[in-house]
């Protein structure tokens, strides 16, 4: 037998069957009751929340043969089937994501003149319908100002203010949004049972939190956790396992070292989870939801305020550096920047110099002169170039983000990066990149000078070390090396 998904397995055949937005589903009902619906409709919401789902359930209450125009169609009749089969010929699902050009726009005006072929109405459903070109959106205009009467469009989207103001007022909009807890819960707990698994209140807190708030997310999680635990009940520990999520403990652990403002001791705890492989960014996604519960819970570990300035913290650099592959930097820089939030900026700047103070220096003792340039001069000279540099080219400033100088010979300058930053020398090596940076440097120290870029790492002139990071944390801080 065919595998189907729990998600199709469980899809609502019939608006009872609907998890949320009860208003909706109620007004979507009595417009099929008394054969009154409208011409257009729009569905916004986030993914996964049932704005498909309903369109289909309006299709099939439109078709069922048994029953008539009805909001308890049969599910017997073969209108009913095809559509539950996906196989009904006068239901039209367009996705616009890959079809949003006028082509394919032009393309549906011609065939919606056409009269349905085994159902009442034609129906078609757009799904993210933001996606289409401005051109396609016009086409579509003209077609929604006068549509025949046997067609129905309905237009699903999770970003309503990409649409035009002139296809909103065509249409009856409708909002949709994420589902709560016990919404949630309710259906998942059902699924359980007709899967024959139990599942405790905690783990479905977490398959929710993760879901975030979507049904279809929600579900498909569900089933994954279902497949991995086919010899035991659903628990806590083995939803996270199996999501690879950190542990609740370690959560509060790191919690606590930031009560303590121990810059070492949270280092140590980010490299741990680094090594064991954990997933960096999602550990600071699940503190900040985290801190959120405490703040509703009242938690008197933090002021209200303090909760607040961390959860915005771990977003606000989480998107800030949304492109930096190294992780465990990322973690650092949300470790250290939480602390600054909640001390005097001075004391944590002071402690990251002690930290760069040990860190040995990979610069040249020796003058090579050319033109009277020297290493020293270069270095000097180096955050002037960098913002000519990038003045010219904003990113440039994400490619050199990890290099830093390394020497200055036969008038070239080395400049390296740590072996994990790899594409981003190999990215520096391009002409569109390192021709910026060689005309800085000219600009600035009014002499040509090539550049190289070095990989530095175990087997080279020296380990690598953190003083970029460092370097970049200061920055961060609005803070100064000296």
């Amino acid at each position: 037998m065919k595998h189907v998904t729990l998600y199709r397995k469980y899809r609502p055949t019939n608006f009872d069957e609907v998890v949320g937005e009860k208003d909706i589903i109620k007004t979507i009902r009595n417009s099929l009751k008394r054969d009154s619906l409208a011409h257009a409709y729009l569905f916004t919401g986030p993914r996964g929340v049932g704005k498909t789902t309903t369109a289909r359930l309006i299709a099939k209450g439109v078709s069922c043969l048994k029953n008539g125009i009805t909001d308890t169609p049969c599910n017997k009749c073969e209108n009913c089937i095809d559509i539950n089969n996906n196989n009904f010929i006068d239901l039209i699902e367009i996705d616009a994501a890959s079809n949003r050009g006028i082509e394919e726009i032009r393309a549906l005006k011609e065939k919606i003149n056409y009269q349905p072929v085994k159902g009442r109405k034609k129906i078609y459903i757009i799904d993210e319908v933001h996606m289409l070109t401005k051109e396609a959106f016009n086409a579509l205009l003209k077609t929604l100002e006068e549509p025949p009467s046997h067609v129905i469009f309905i237009l699903a989207t999770t970003e309503p203010d990409k649409i035009l103001d002139t296809i909103i007022s065509r249409c009856q909009r409708y909002d949709f949004s994420s589902l709560s807890f016990s919404e949630a819960s309710e259906k998942l707990l059902e699924i359980a049972a007709n899967e024959q698994k139990e599942i405790d209140i905690e783990s479905l807190k977490l398959i929710y939190k993760k879901s975030s708030g979507s049904m279809r997310d929600a579900i498909s999680i569900l089933e994954k956790v279902i497949s991995s635990s086919v010899e035991e009940n659903i628990t806590l520990e083995s939803v996270e396992r199996i999501l690879g999520i950190i542990p609740k403990e370690k959560i509060e652990k790191f919690i606590s070292i930031i009560k303590s403002k121990h810059i070492k001791e949270g280092t140590e705890f980010l490299d741990e989870l680094w090594n064991k492989g954990y997933d960096i960014e999602g550990f600071f996604k699940d503190l900040a939801y985290h801190m959120k519960d405490m703040m509703v819970a009242d938690n008197k570990d933090f002021e209200v305020s303090e909760y607040i300035k961390i959860i915005e913290t771990i977003f606000d650099v989480l998107n800030k550096f949304k492109n930096e592959e190294d992780k465990r930097l990322l973690g650092y820089i949300i470790f250290y920047k939480i602390l600054s939030n909640n001390e005097d900026n001075v004391k944590i700047i002071r402690e990251i110099k002690e930290i760069k103070e040990t860190e040995e220096e990979i610069k040249p003792k020796e003058k090579i002169e050319n033109n009277n340039i020297t290493f020293e001069i270069i270095n000097e000279k180096w955050k002037e170039i960098l913002s000519v540099a990038y003045s010219n080219k904003i990113s440039l400033k994400a490619m050199l983000y990890t290099a830093k100088l390394y020497k200055y010979s036969e008038n070239i300058i080395y400049i390296s990066f740590p072996e994990e930053s790899a594409f981003h020398r190999d990215m520096m090596i391009r002409d569109e990149y390192s021709s910026i940076l060689e005309n800085a440097i000219e600009e600035v120290l009014h002499t040509k000078i090539k550049t190289k870029y070095v990989l530095l790492g175990n087997n080279t002139v020296k380990e690598k070390t953190d003083d970029d990071f460092v370097e970049k944390l200061v920055e961060f801080f609005d803070g100064e090396i000296k």
